[in-house]
């Protein structure tokens, strides 16, 4: 069986050394906490306080002294960094703001102060304007702030183009601002409520329908060829010179930027009637060459009076070849070309050189007055009065 006495005695000793192990390992743990407790300085929203804490790294001190922190937050150091004793940390609360950057509307978080330093973050801070002073704290900000950013673009109006700086948001806003105003009927490159981006080109094409114009047009005579039996085959002259008429046209024109791309007749008037050529075409047949003439004998010696002795003018059978190389011998043909007689005068010819005191036209004149004539035409300009015949004869 064994002393009894002995084994209360040894289960009293291994209770008291049961006891003494577990106020060992309290006096340890207690000896080990305060060693390891650290004192930390935390600024949150820059209200600053020191608590006492034993965590390792800045997250787990933040969350044991019951400091939440948001995506957006900042903390320094890192939220990883293992935190000495005396340490500072400083948590930054993200704010969100609600911007409108050039009519497009968002929430931006940030943890700048104020208006100038956000729009640094943004980078806009050299080109934007901003609804509200740069200085503004963003704690005091309760509305949206409003930012438009500057922009470069180019504007073809009516074929001239301009760069332009602003800071337009929308396309009309931009017109407005250049002075400009769409017709009716302009054409436009991009749709009338685009934004303004930096770099848009943008080209209005003035578009004018309702425009008229009047034109003075040339009408073209036109030739009219009649047979003459009194000129030689193959000769031709003009009777009548042709004019040109002209006529008046209205159209309806179709402009883009000042140039016309289209028209339409409206009305067309004549006024001034075109006077159409008139060409008389000879189809008489060439003379038949005659024998040559026989010499003629000298002249009778002249008289004291200075007159031919007698006989028949030296000129004579000259006027008579010519007559019949123009007009066949026919002294009186009238052939309705403008010339007339045996020589063939135009009535102006006939009257200039003095046929008028015989008769109104050569026709009606007798040979020897058409020769008398023909004689004083012939002394104020030779035998080119009657260039083919003359030419055929060998007067020339």
């Amino acid at each position: 069986m064994g002393d009894p006495v002995g084994k209360r005695v040894r289960r009293h000793w291994l209770k008291r050394t049961g006891q003494t192990v577990v106020m060992m390992s309290l006096v340890s743990g207690l000896v080990a906490f305060v060693g390891n407790g650290k004192q930390v300085e935390l600024t949150v929203e820059g209200r600053t306080s020191t608590v006492q804490t034993y965590g390792g790294t800045v997250e787990e001190i933040l969350a044991k002294a019951g400091v939440p922190l948001g995506p957006h937050d900042v903390v320094v150091p890192a939220r990883t960094a293992q935190v000495p004793d005396g340490a500072a940390i400083e948590v930054r609360r993200a704010q969100e703001i609600d911007l409108i950057l050039d009519g497009v509307r968002s929430t931006h978080p940030t943890t700048v102060r104020t208006i100038g330093d956000l729009l640094a973050e943004l980078g806009l801070d050299r080109t934007a304007t901003v609804s509200l002073p740069p200085a503004t704290e963003l704690s005091a900000v309760d509305s949206a702030i409003t930012i438009r950013t500057q922009k470069r673009v180019t504007l073809t109006v009516g074929g001239t183009t301009s760069v332009r700086a602003t800071s337009a948001v929308w396309l009309p806003e931009l017109l407005a601002e250049a002075g400009i105003t769409l017709g009716a009927e302009d054409r436009i490159s991009v749709p009338a409520s685009a934004a303004v981006i930096d770099g848009l080109g943008v080209k209005i094409t003035r578009i004018t329908s309702k425009a008229t114009r009047t034109l003075t047009e040339p009408i073209a005579f036109e030739s009219v060829e009649t047979e003459d039996p009194g000129l030689p085959r193959g000769e031709r002259k003009v009777t009548v010179a042709g004019v040109d008429g002209e006529h008046t046209s209205v159209y309806a024109v179709r402009l883009e930027d000042g140039r016309e791309v289209s028209r339409r007749l409206l009305s067309r008037k004549v006024t001034r009637e075109p006077v159409h050529e008139e060409i008389a075409v000879g189809t008489r047949p060439a003379a038949k060459p005659r024998p040559a003439a026989k010499p003629r004998p000298a002249a009778a010696p002249a008289k004291e009076d200075g007159r031919p002795a007698g006989g028949p003018a030296p000129q004579g059978n000259v006027w008579a070849a010519l007559a019949e190389c123009e007009s066949g011998g026919n002294w009186s043909i009238n052939s309705g070309n403008g010339y007339y007689g045996g020589l063939q005068f135009s009535g102006p010819s006939w009257l200039g050189a003095g046929g008028g005191k015989y008769a109104p036209l050569p026709h009606l004149a007798t040979p020897a007055e058409q020769i008398a004539t023909a004689e004083v035409l012939k002394g104020n300009g030779g035998w080119g009065h009657w260039p083919s015949c003359a030419s055929k004869l060998g007067l020339r």
